[in-house]
């Protein structure tokens, strides 16, 4: 692992202190605690408002210029490219580890799932028989009871209500006529006709 990189000399910076933003209170708007550096040669600006101390944002704003510069130079070779590097290889070790685990875990379940047994047993097969006996024996009920349903629908169609005779079934010989309005008509037999016919009061002159 390489060493922390050493600050630049104080003849390679320009320093300055300027008046913090943010959230901060007074401390932090009215003061000049904010510290930015630059490097003169390679003219990389760092300004530092991490803490109100002038003092405490001074040592962290060189620490951040020694990285960029060591990143600059050095390039992969930089402390920053090799703390990365292994924190991303810790990290990535740790989620084939947990990778792993949840694998073996899931192995163990499903090879305790095989020795207990998956297939059902003779108690289960049998309850699941029943039940299917049960269900074919409502489903036959509720068919029986839509077929009913239906012919009393059918039966009821087709009858014919005449006054004084009550309800007349439509036979063959019933004819069927619409009206002017669309609304079905059915017309009874001939001697049905007489006796409507004859059941009526005669009009006469009053």
């Amino acid at each position: 692992m390489p060493s922390r990189p050493k600050p630049p000399p104080e003849s390679e910076l320009e320093e300055s202190f300027l008046k913090g933003s943010g959230p901060g209170g007074q401390k932090i708007n009215k003061t000049n605690s904010a510290v930015q550096l630059k490097h003169l040669p390679t003219n990389i600006v760092i300004k530092c408002q991490a803490t109100r101390s002038r003092s405490q944002n001074r040592k962290i704003a060189r620490d951040i210029l020694a990285e960029r510069l060591d990143e600059l130079y050095n390039g992969t070779q930089s402390r920053t490219a090799v703390v990365g590097s292994v924190k991303k290889k810790r990290a990535d070790s740790a989620a084939k580890k947990a990778r792993r685990k949840h694998r073996k875990l899931a192995e163990e379940k499903a090879k305790a799932a095989g020795v207990t047994g998956t297939t059902p047993t003779t108690e289960e097969v049998q309850e699941d028989e029943e039940d299917d006996e049960e269900w074919e024996v409502v489903d036959e009920e509720y068919h029986e009871e839509e077929l009913e349903e239906t012919e009393r629908q059918v039966n009821k169609s087709d009858t014919v209500i005449v006054h004084g005779l009550g309800e007349a079934p439509v036979n063959e010989s019933t004819s069927v006529k619409s009206n002017c309005n669309g609304i079905v008509l059915k017309e009874l037999p001939v001697d049905k006709q007489a006796a409507v016919e004859n059941t009526q009061p005669a009009q006469g002159n009053p």
